[in-house]
């Protein structure tokens, strides 16, 4: 079991259970997947920008992602159906605890200027969405071998019925919100 989940077990959901007064355990908000999505608009012109964005997306989160493909033509863009243009890679369970872990403690403090992340980024759902400009602030990610910077969005899927329950759960679970 995760360090993180371990602490979610112990102390996260009692103190969950006491702030909202959840009668049943399973009304307590858990979180269900974390999504990591690289949109590569540059990959029309160069597809090596979309391999090289696999491979590190792959490191970031130990899992293969899928290439995702466009659904529309859009002739301003050169773009046409089907084309790849990104990646992303759904994490759940083990893996998700250890990159929201990775993430809180290592990656976000590495941030140049980091004051913390919107407390306002919640969809109303108690789900919340970061994107990161550059993902360099991995550690596993080599600055000498990458040939271009390239952005990310992470978001976090609770089970949250609002954006309070899920503010709440990610504070507890150590994400640095900006006061």
């Amino acid at each position: 079991m995760s360090k993180l989940q371990q602490h979610y077990e112990d102390q996260v959901v009692p103190r969950l259970q006491e702030k909202f007064g959840f009668a049943n355990i399973h009304q307590i908000p858990k979180i269900e997947k974390i999504v990591l999505n690289m949109g590569l608009g540059e990959a029309i012109q160069n597809i090596k920008i979309l391999d090289s964005a696999v491979e590190e997306l792959m490191t970031i989160a130990g899992q293969r992602p899928v290439v995702t493909r466009a659904k529309k033509s859009i002739a301003a863009f050169k773009l046409r159906a089907g084309m790849p243009i990104g990646c992303m890679v759904t994490l759940r369970r083990k893996r998700m605890y250890d990159f929201l872990d990775k993430l809180v403690n290592v990656a976000l403090p590495r941030v140049r200027d980091f004051r913390g992340v919107s407390p306002k980024a919640f969809d109303g759902a108690g789900n919340y969405s970061i994107g990161i400009r550059e993902h360099i602030i991995f550690p596993e990610i080599d600055y000498d071998k990458i040939d271009n910077i390239k952005g990310m969005n992470i978001s976090i899927v609770t089970t949250a019925k609002n954006d309070d329950q899920g503010r709440e759960l990610l504070a507890l679970l150590g994400m640095p919100f900006r006061k």
